[in-house]
């Protein structure tokens, strides 16, 4: 499994899912429980890329992605998501660390404020 989080400069979790350009990336697929969690890769998408503005056709550095992580996000963007195969999750906290290692661990994220 790949989780993408949207970011303020790769330390808070970010709104506006659409027009963020930096992203973590944690790709899971050989994580095991109890592990400490693989570094994320950073994504610094250049202005053609912003997911609100992409075109769709051409291979975009989140795809494979299978769950967006984000502080806010319109329709349209999870809409869009949904067709590249992911799914949007929408959470109140800030730290990126602390909302991977929830979703790891089968928690709730907290609510959107």
């Amino acid at each position: 499994m790949k989780i993408a989080i949207a970011t303020k400069a790769f330390t808070t979790v970010s709104g506006h899912a659409g027009q963020v350009r930096e992203w973590l990336l944690y790709d899971l697929s050989a994580h095991v429980a109890h592990q400490l969690l693989p570094a994320p890769q950073r994504i610094d998408l250049d202005k053609s890329q912003i997911l609100h503005v992409f075109e769709d056709d051409t291979a975009h550095p989140l795809d494979g992605v299978d769950m967006v992580v984000c502080a806010s996000a319109g329709d349209g963007f999870v809409r869009h998501m949904r067709k590249r195969g992911a799914d949007v999750l929408v959470t109140g906290e800030s730290d990126p660390t602390i909302a991977i290692t929830r979703i790891l661990a089968g928690e709730a994220l907290t609510d959107p404020r």
